[in-house]
């Protein structure tokens, strides 16, 4: 079975632009744990307060602050590579999104390794775990298409007068938001409730 390189509308099919951005991410990913290797000592400090104030979640503490901030954790990557592919310069910043996603992702893992040793990855999963589940899949089932658009955009753009085929956004367009809209509100409800019981639980069997 051969892989079609070329949607109907001329447009690179979703394998060739999901590998690229996949490569994208793996090399944010790469640069994170490069620059992780010069995280300060005060790090492991910092982390220990992140982690008190995460855990205030599960005690009843949480703020609307806390609760903005959990959203926007959630919604930002998905979100952004869904409005990038209403613009033309989103040919451009979608790979740079997926460049920042793999980065921070790796340098914050990096992070809780480098301060807390072998049970820092532990404890990342703990709180980035169920995230990175959802959030992923999500970002990369909105960015492909995204980049499709974005890319068609670009060539009406700059076509210099060629005929280039119109850009249409389908209900397949809208129906992937609604999808992952549906998805990371679940999630974030489950890691709200879930997500600092389970981290208690690791910190009190690894005693940080």
């Amino acid at each position: 079975m051969k892989w079609k390189t070329r949607s109907k509308g001329g447009q690179p099919s979703f394998l060739p632009r999901l590998l690229f951005l996949a490569a994208c991410f793996f090399g944010g990913v790469c640069l994170g744990q490069v620059l992780a290797g010069r995280v300060p000592d005060e790090t492991g400090r910092e982390l220990s307060c992140y982690l008190k104030d995460y855990l205030t979640l599960g005690d009843g503490g949480a703020t609307p602050a806390s609760l903005w901030a959990a959203v926007v954790l959630y919604g930002r990557y998905p979100l952004l590579a869904f409005l990038l592919g209403f613009a033309s310069i989103g040919v451009l910043l979608l790979p740079l999104s997926a460049v920042a996603f793999g980065f921070f992702l790796s340098f914050s893992v990096s992070c809780f390794t480098a301060a807390f040793g072998a049970d820092g990855v532990l404890l990342a999963i703990g709180v980035f775990g169920l995230r990175c589940a959802v959030t992923l899949p999500c970002y990369f089932w909105l960015a492909v298409p995204a980049l499709g658009t974005s890319g068609a955009l670009a060539s009406l753009s700059f076509g210099r007068g060629r005929r280039v085929a119109a850009v249409t956004y389908g209900r397949e367009y809208w129906r992937r938001l609604a999808v992952c809209g549906a998805v990371l509100a679940l999630a974030l409800c489950v890691d709200l409730l879930c997500g600092p019981r389970i981290l208690r639980f690791l910190l009190e069997h690894m005693f940080v």
